[in-house]
């Protein structure tokens, strides 16, 4: 006789914005006027809350229905998927303001009773809970990258139990910077291309000789730099006319060689990106950094100048750290997660990977269950 699965309970939880929002921010003025957070739980006792409350987290995407609530719901755990104010539109986002708003949903949560706070920073979320447990533990930062911004020694940051790293990559800066197609010449013509730089040119592979994986990764990094160098200097001329920010394009942004060649940074993965053909990825307008302003760019995107960056954040972090990767994922490799792993100094961490996994588990409900399953035995160990 089949076991009935426990019946779970799911709600909209409002949380106040811990910082208001600005026009420069959020565009919809009701948003702005709300000062809410919107998230939403699944409770595993109908009407009570558990002793533990996972959060899931990322800077921009939508995690109101994230594929992993209801899995930990039934698990026994309270399970929140949160949104920032930058919920679907990242275009002017700051990492900065992202921090303050996961210390709004930990502060909420410890409020209303939760003991222990888990958060799971999946995808483009590893860094930022990565940032936000760093800062929570030692506040350094005063502003953004470009001025202006919260000052987080000043903010209320509570610290999390636990950080959970799902299909988590380094960092978003350090994710475009590996994806940045360096065969543009032109920013404004993305089909003004450098043949000698060219990973969709059946000259140059796949698979890929190492001098051109050498030259490509570091046109890639000359590239990002070059688009921080010009974001600085127009803000500077900007600041002189009143003008606080600007927006901008930033063409062939899905333009990593390991989309073709699975030879680098090996794993079960099938040839392409998230978003299917890699030339088609690189240009559609729904991609990572095609929309963004200069002051985001300097926050969020920039190697040189984001805050950003997982494993330097977490190099200083005390709580303990849970990687977990798939395996098929096409999205974030092998590399990023032993990156994040081997980045925290301490010995309460663990590195798990899921095989077979994609990079939102769809369509593998088994795999969501043996993860959450895995990660609920490693919390009861070291949350003791």
């Amino acid at each position: 006789m089949n076991t009935p699965a426990p019946t779970t309970e799911r709600e909209l939880l409002a949380v106040p914005m811990g910082a208001s929002a600005s026009a420069n921010e959020i565009y919809s003025g009701v948003a702005r006027m709300a000062g809410t957070l919107w998230c939403s739980r699944h409770r595993a006792r109908p009407g009570r809350i558990a002793r533990t409350a996972v959060v899931t987290i990322h800077p921009s995407s939508n995690f109101l229905g994230h594929y992993a609530l209801s899995a930990f719901a039934r698990a026994g755990v309270d399970a929140i998927g949160m949104t920032t104010r930058y919920i679907g539109n990242d275009t002017a986002l700051l990492l900065e303001n992202c921090v303050v708003d996961v210390g709004s949903v930990v502060r909420h949560l410890r409020n209303e009773g939760y003991e222990r706070v888990v958060l799971f920073g999946n995808s483009g979320g590893g860094g930022l809970v990565s940032l936000y447990q760093n800062q929570a533990e030692q506040p350094t930062i005063t502003s953004a990258p470009s001025g202006g911004g919260p000052d987080l020694t000043r903010a209320d940051l509570p610290r999390a139990d636990a950080l959970i790293l799902a299909m988590a990559h380094p960092g978003r800066a350090q994710l475009l910077a590996e994806w940045l197609d360096p065969a543009v010449r032109d920013e404004q013509n993305p089909l003004d291309r450098d043949a000698e730089l060219d990973m969709f040119d059946p000259l140059n592979g796949p698979p890929y000789a190492p001098e051109f994986l050498r030259r490509y990764r570091a046109a890639q990094l000359a590239r990002s730099e070059a688009i921080t160098a010009r974001a600085e200097k127009q803000l500077a001329e900007l600041s002189t006319r009143g003008i606080a920010d600007m927006p901008f394009l930033v063409h062939g942004v899905c333009a990593d060689p390991r989309f073709l060649d699975l030879s680098l940074d090996p794993s079960d993965r099938e040839p392409g990106t998230l978003w299917g053909d890699a030339w088609n990825a690189n240009f559609q307008p729904a991609a990572l950094g095609h929309y963004t302003t200069l002051r985001s760019w300097l926050s969020q995107w920039s190697v040189s100048r984001t805050r950003g960056d997982g494993p330097a954040r977490l190099r200083a972090v005390t709580a303990p750290v849970h990687v977990v990767y798939g395996t098929a994922d096409q999205g974030c490799f092998p590399s990023h997660a032993h990156a994040l792993y081997e980045a925290v100094r301490h010995d309460r961490k663990a590195i798990t990977p899921v095989k077979g996994g994609k990079h939102y588990l769809n369509g593998q409900p088994e795999l969501t269950a043996l993860m959450v399953e895995t990660l609920l035995a490693w919390m009861d160990g070291v949350l003791a």
